[in-house]
């Protein structure tokens, strides 16, 4: 990878609609290297997608909480577990396995508050070997480029 690439996948990282011309324009090269850069970066899997950048607060999901979580049993069979129950949740937009004093790190993003309320108590909280869980809510989002799922 150099210095091209790089400046090509920083472009497309913020303009992924971008045309091969004009990200060509902008990297200083004329659209057939561009194209055939971009080809050879998808194919070996360093752009793994295209996506849409959503507004939170038009969609009503502006409300963001984080969530420790301490399991009660950390093989991996219960990981495993774990990690599968998770990604079937539609409020989590996140989530880290942390080497600390806590086993996961979750961002759940919801309407309000209330709504927050209903999903760790109907579905965060009954995952599989949670032991405990310590609630952070986000007064403001200073920086924030994950993309929102829906």
């Amino acid at each position: 990878m150099d210095e091209y690439d790089r400046k090509i996948l920083s472009v497309l990282s913020i303009e992924g609609r971008i045309s091969m011309t004009a990200l060509g324009e902008r990297v200083g090269l004329s659209k057939t290297p561009v194209t055939a850069r971009v080809k050879r970066l998808e194919e070996e899997g360093v752009i793994t997608g295209y996506r849409a950048t959503l507004s939170a607060s038009k969609l009503g999901v502006e409300h963001i909480a984080f969530l420790e979580v301490k399991l009660s049993d950390t093989r991996e069979k219960a990981l495993d577990a774990f990690n599968q129950a998770v990604r079937a949740i539609p409020e989590v937009e996140a989530c880290h396995m942390i080497a600390g004093g806590f086993d996961y790190l979750i961002k759940v993003r919801t309407s309000d508050i209330f709504a927050y309320r209903q999903v760790l108590g109907e579905q965060l909280s009954r995952l599989p070997n949670v032991a405990s869980t310590s609630t952070y809510i986000s007064m403001q989002s200073v920086v924030d480029t994950a993309p929102i799922d829906l």
